[in-house]
């Protein structure tokens, strides 16, 4: 998906499904910031589907480790500044008031690949600023394992998506994903299969490591894509 299928992601996951999620995103910010057109800066940007609901509020600057993902998103956001970069590694040489991670933070698979993170997060803050992070779930609140699906008739090959979701070892702290893209065309039908790992931590070690990292945390009500259930997100201020 992040290389050959780049491409099929506003077929897989839309940019007008992240509108009501992004209006969470902006009272949140707006709640903190205050009125203005504040600089943001969202690491794992992907296609950038999430912060175009954001970019006439704020202006944005964004990092994926993903070239090919970064088109899409160059295409959807003109107005906004790209870099390819890490979020465990990258240092663009300047502060925000505001550090975004959508659900990339879930490829972090380590405790220490959380702490890299979060110290990007840090060093990319002002004082005062605000790190917003949004796990699909905790360890908690994982729903178990799930398969979700759609066709989009309307491309050309017709375009068939499948995820399954499952945590095969509740002992540890991943999860496994499965993507089946099914293309159908005059030719025939053909199947890819597509697999990722995830991590799935407990709230605790979210707190624990966002609180050494130097921030204060909140979790802020959210409405979970899979369940409709009410999650959280993870809003961090940096201490003064």
């Amino acid at each position: 998906m992040y290389q050959e299928f780049a491409h099929l992601w506003p077929l897989v996951s839309p940019p007008e499904e992240y509108e009501e999620s992004a209006r969470y995103w902006r009272d949140i910010l707006r709640a903190r910031l205050g009125p203005g057109r504040h600089p943001v800066l969202e690491l794992g940007v992907g296609g950038g589907h999430h912060l175009s609901h954001l970019t006439a509020d704020f202006q944005a600057t964004a990092v994926d480790i993903s070239e090919a993902m970064l088109a899409v998103s160059r295409r959807l956001n003109p107005g906004v500044t790209h870099v390819q970069g890490d979020m465990r590694s990258v240092r663009l040489g300047r502060t925000f008031k505001a550090v975004l991670i959508h659900d990339a933070i879930e490829y972090m698979l380590t405790e220490d690949d959380l702490r890299a993170t979060f110290a990007t997060a840090r060093a990319h803050l002002e004082p005062g600023g605000v790190f917003v992070v949004a796990p699909d779930w905790f360890k908690e609140t994982f729903p178990g394992t799930h398969v979700s699906h759609f066709v989009r008739t309307g491309s050309e090959p017709e375009f068939t998506f499948i995820e399954y979701v499952a945590d095969p070892d509740p002992q540890d702290t991943t999860v496994e994903w499965v993507f089946f893209y099914i293309f159908r065309d005059r030719e025939g039908i053909r199947v890819e299969e597509d697999h990722h790992l995830m991590s799935l931590f407990p709230r605790d070690t979210w707190l624990r490591l966002l609180g050494e990292a130097g921030f204060t945390v909140e979790l802020a009500p959210y409405p979970d894509y899979y369940t409709g259930q009410q999650v959280h997100l993870l809003v961090g201020v940096l201490l003064q």
